[in-house]
C-alpha cells in the first residue's frame, strides 16, 4: 500500500479485499464445472446482440477478458482510447469510446473483470455486451447535443480500482453524470441505486423510464445504498458527479434490495461459479438496452448542466 493513498482509497482497497475473501469462502465447496469459453474470433464473427456478446467474456481469465474487449473494438473498427494504470493495488487497462458531440458527457460504465472462479456472465459480461451493442446502434445516428462515453473498466472487483484511476485522470467537470451497469441480464425491473437526494439526472432518468411505460415502484425503482454491493460509479460520486448504479432485478425481489439480508435473484448467482450465460434472460437484456436508449435521448434533450 502506498503512503499516498487517501482514506477513501484505503476504504475501497479494504472493501475489495473483503469481497475477495468472502467470495473464496462462499465458493470453496461449489462444484459447478467451469465454463469453456467460446473462441473470441467466433464471437466477433457472430451475432452482435447483447446475449451473443456476453460470450466475449464469459469464462475467461481477467487478462483474457481485458484483451477480448480491445480485440473486439479493433475488429469492429470502433475508435477507442486506452487508459493504463498501475499501482500497489493492481494494474490494468480501461477502454473508452466516445459517440456524439457536445460539451457535456454522459458516461456509461461496465467493468470487464470478474471474481475468481466465476464465469462472470451477469457480473459483468451482460453489461459489457449491452454497451457494445449500444455503441453500434448509436453509430448510425449519434446525438448532436450530448457526448456519450462508454467506459469499460478493469479491476472493479478490487475496490473500483480502474474507475478510481480513470476518475483521477479525466476532466470530471465535463460529466453530466455516470451510470455504472451491474447485473443487467436477469429481471424485468430497472433499479437505479445509490440515489440519495434528487438531482437533474435522476429526474431525467425517471422521466425517460416512465416514457417507455415503466411505472415507478413497479417496473423501475430508485433506492439508496445496497448493503455489500457496489460499482464503479462510486469512484465518481465523491468528486461531485451525479453517479448511480443501474441494475435489473425481478419485480418481486425489488424490495429486497433495500436490505439484501438474503440473496434473491439475481444475487443468488452473484460472485459464484453459477453465474453462467445460461441464466441470462434475453428480455432483460432487451429491456436494459431500451431503457438506456431512452435515458440517452432524454439526457440529450434536457441539456443537463
Amino acid at each position: 500500500m502506498s503512503r499516498g493513498l487517501s482514506p477513501r482509497d484505503v476504504a475501497f482497497y479494504l472493501r475489495g479485499r473483503l469481497t475477495r475473501q468472502l467470495t473464496r469462502l462462499a465458493t470453496a465447496r461449489d462444484r459447478t464445472p467451469p465454463v469453456v469459453p467460446v473462441p473470441v474470433d467466433e464471437v466477433i464473427r457472430g451475432d452482435r446482440s447483447p446475449q451473443a456478446l456476453t460470450r466475449l467474456l464469459e469464462g475467461r481469465s481477467n487478462a483474457d477478458r481485458e484483451a477480448a474487449v480491445a480485440r473486439y473494438l479493433r475488429a469492429r473498427s470502433i475508435p477507442f482510447s486506452v487508459h493504463r494504470f498501475a499501482s500497489a493495488e493492481g494494474s490494468g487497462e480501461n477502454f473508452s469510446v466516445d459517440v456524439g458531440a457536445g460539451a457535456r458527457v454522459l458516461l456509461l460504465a461496465a467493468h470487464h473483470d470478474a471474481v475468481d472462479r466465476s464465469p462472470g456472465a451477469n457480473d459483468n459480461a451482460a453489461a459489457v455486451g449491452i454497451l457494445l451493442s449500444l455503441i453500434e446502434r448509436l453509430a448510425a445516428a449519434p446525438p448532436s447535443t450530448l457526448r456519450l462515453r462508454f467506459l469499460f473498466t478493469a479491476a472493479e472487483e478490487r475496490g473500483y480500482l480502474g474507475a478510481r484511476h480513470y476518475a483521477r485522470d479525466t476532466q470530471v467537470g465535463e460529466l453530466a453524470g455516470v451510470l455504472s451497469l451491474e447485473l443487467c441480464g436477469i429481471g424485468d425491473s430497472v433499479v437505479i441505486w445509490d440515489a440519495g437526494e434528487e438531482t437533474p439526472l435522476l429526474r431525467t432518468v425517471g422521466s425517460a423510464l416512465e416514457g417507455i411505460g415503466l411505472a415507478r415502484d413497479r417496473r423501475y425503482h430508485v433506492v439508496g445504498r445496497i448493503p455489500m454491493f457496489g460499482s464503479d460509479h462510486r469512484a465518481f460520486a465523491p468528486l461531485g458527479v451525479p453517479a448511480y448504479g443501474f441494475t435489473l432485478v425481478p419485480s418481486a425481489n425489488a424490495d429486497a434490495l433495500r436490505h439484501l439480508i438474503r440473496r434473491p435473484v439475481p444475487f443468488d448467482t452473484y460472485h459464484t461459479p453459477r453465474d453462467r450465460g445460461s441464466t441470462l434472460e434475453p428480455p432483460a437484456l432487451a429491456l436494459a438496452l431500451q431503457a438506456l436508449e431512452a435515458v440517452i435521448g432524454a439526457t440529450a434533450q434536457a441539456g443537463l448542466r
